[in-house]
């Protein structure tokens, strides 16, 4: 049994509205906000396409232009592209970090929130130079990390009650 046997999602497609290849698969589709045509880019393994945007019009101005080989490299790219960033933000959503002095030195403070959408909670932790933890407790969610809640909770000695206010 050879690799495509294997994992057949894997397998390359080359179709003028289909292209199935590098981990991603272009999926040209009629636009529903107009008479135009979009391309659904989606990851191997992912329902959900990545990223869906306006697709070129062919000749006939009815029908969409064909995939080919540098439209599919350029939407791969565009689409890697756009996943890249939005988890960037979303790990600057999920994760603050300050620093802070105290005592001479200097402590970095970070909040990681961990989404759930039963029960979402975060991570308070303080650090010294050296990255040992001084202080850890798990605190709401809704815990705002500002430079005055970081210095309020290092001047009541990191204790979880200071944090949980």
């Amino acid at each position: 049994m050879d690799e495509h046997e294997m994992h057949p999602e894997q397998q390359a497609i080359r179709e003028p509205r289909l292209w199935r290849d590098n981990g991603w698969t272009a999926r040209v589709i009629k636009n529903e906000e107009d008479d135009g045509w979009a391309v659904a880019m989606t990851p191997d393994g992912q329902v959900e396409p990545a990223l869906v945007g306006p697709w070129t019009m062919g000749r006939d101005k009815k029908n969409p232009k064909p995939l080919d080989t540098s439209a599919f490299n350029t939407l791969v790219k565009t689409a890697a592209e756009f996943v890249r960033r939005h988890e960037q933000q979303m790990h600057a959503t999920l994760h603050r970090q300050i620093e802070i002095s105290r005592d001479g030195g200097r402590v970095s403070v970070t909040l990681d929130i961990e989404p759930d959408e039963d029960n979402p909670s975060a991570l308070l932790r303080a650090t010294d130079a050296s990255g040992e933890v001084l202080a850890e407790v798990r605190v709401s969610a809704g815990f705002r990390l500002t430079r005055a809640t970081a210095d309020a909770w290092a001047e009541a000695g990191f204790s979880a009650q200071a944090a949980a206010r």
